[in-house]
């Protein structure tokens, strides 16, 4: 959808330039762009028909303000009401309750509740500073248990064992009796899901919500399911007073369709969304944000948190005094500061969080080729000896042969990366030292960012 409605909207913008106000024309010409692109990311049609309405109340004769043409007012007002279709603002959890404050996953086999949970308790972790343990009651999939305890180890969270030869409701009694005993903050409960919707499933999770009385129902959904999100919402909603949504999968195609339909079928905000695969791949949900990239805008925000979270300050800081007390960046620092990219989720990570305007500036570059590239880089760095990481200089044919043979490269490749390190030499020379933190800070002004990945990553191009 994200694509899509970006490029339908931006041409419309195009199209409408010179054009003084906003009339009923233009309006339809542009709810006809807008609903096709709804439609076609699988948005429910009761939810589209809505939101259709409401766009056209209030884009009706509405003054351009400024310097704004119409183009430009009307995907404002998209905006907004993309925003307020997935609820405003950011909705936190709930944990204002008697210690353990116990949250109940539900949702359909496959959705990602248990990678989803053990996400939640290293958020819960991080984040709230609170003391997690975690039990499946998922007795019908065993896999579903050691799944659960392996994620979350990873998350540095507790878990609580469970057998399948247990029942749903004895494993829930227990688990809470283990937390309060132990003193933990938040009991993760992770509950069985199915291929489909059935009775016996509504059942089991309806005793484990009245005998646990948890403080949060989160609904877990697969963001590109589309359609049967929809009738999945439905069912969940009515067995379950559900408090919260977590949307996972955001980071594949569609973006936005159940986004926009199960906060509305639900009643229920958005609060979380599964951003990626790893441990750590779990964002509040913030729809203003999410209504940005939906439309191209990107999310800088998030790009600036990815910074944050990613670059090891340590380390950062430490290239720049090594730098500044007149040593040169070798190639150990241009192997760490490609390293920093990947802990940044890569460069189709960052990309995706950029304006769509900017990366299309960058010329739409290959993100698959370019994250190959990466790693081929860091197979022919690896392939050197320390030595010749640190006195790059030393590299001559007969090195260069070894190390292309140890990588399993041609010599071409050796020398291409050599270029790009000479290129990303130069700039921090130029740049005295602050690596891709003082990169990233100097492409803060907007200008230029439409080359990040530049300086030799992936080679994408060098400064300019």
């Amino acid at each position: 959808m994200a694509s899509t409605l970006a490029d339908r909207l931006s041409q419309l913008v195009k199209t409408m330039r010179g054009q003084a106000r906003i009339t009923e024309d233009n309006v339809k010409d542009m709810l006809r762009e807008v609903r096709m692109a709804l439609l076609e990311a699988d948005v429910a049609l009761p939810v589209v028909r809505d939101f259709i309405e409401r766009v056209k109340t209030k884009a009706l004769g509405a003054e351009v303000a400024g310097s704004l043409n119409p183009g430009q007012t009307l995907v404002g007002i998209v905006h907004k009401e993309l925003a307020a279709t997935m609820g405003e603002g950011v909705s936190d959890l709930d944990l204002a309750t008697q210690p353990p404050a116990i949250i109940l996953m539900a949702g359909l086999q496959g959705a990602g509740k248990t990678t989803t949970t053990a996400k939640l308790a290293k958020h819960l972790i991080e984040k709230r500073k609170k003391k997690v343990l975690t039990v499946s009651a998922d007795v019908y999939r065993p896999a579903a248990i050691e799944q659960l305890k392996t994620v979350t180890r990873q998350a540095g969270a507790e878990w609580f064992a469970s057998t399948p030869d247990q029942k749903p409701h004895d494993i829930a009694l227990a688990a809470l009796d283990y937390a309060r005993k132990h003193y933990f903050d938040v009991l993760l409960v992770d509950t069985a899901g199915r291929l489909a919707i059935d009775e016996a499933l509504m059942a089991e999770i309806r005793d484990l919500h009245a005998t646990l009385k948890p403080v949060e129902t989160l609904f877990v959904v697969d963001a590109m399911q589309g359609q049967d999100a929809i009738n999945t919402a439905k069912a969940f909603k009515e067995a379950l007073p559900l408090t919260g949504i977590v949307l996972t999968k955001l980071d594949g195609d569609s973006r936005g369709g159940a986004a926009l339909s199960v906060r509305q079928i639900t009643g229920a905000p958005i609060k979380f969304a599964g951003v990626s695969e790893k441990i750590d791949g779990l964002e509040v949900f913030d729809a203003e944000r999410h209504a940005g990239r939906v439309l191209g805008m990107g999310d800088i925000v998030a790009l600036v948190e990815e910074v944050q979270k990613g670059v090891d300050i340590q380390a950062a800081q430490k290239l720049a005094t090594k730098l500044k007390s007149g040593d040169n960046f070798d190639l150990n620092d241009f192997l760490s500061q490609i390293t920093q990219m990947k802990k940044m989720g890569g460069l189709s990570s960052l990309m995706d969080k950029l304006p769509a305007q900017m990366t299309a500036k960058a010329g739409q570059p290959d993100m698959d080729k370019a994250e190959r590239e990466v790693r081929r880089m860091e197979g022919i760095i690896n392939s050197m000896t320390p030595l010749e990481r640190r006195k790059p200089e030393l590299l001559k044919a007969s090195r260069k042969r070894r190390i292309a043979a140890g990588s399993g490269v041609h010599v071409q490749e050796v020398n291409r990366l050599l270029n790009q390190f000479e290129q990303m030499q130069g700039m921090m020379k130029k740049m005295k030292g602050g690596g891709l933190m003082k990169m990233m800070k100097r492409m803060g002004g907007m200008k230029g960012m439409g080359g990040l990945g530049g300086g030799g990553f992936g080679g994408l191009g060098g400064p300019r």
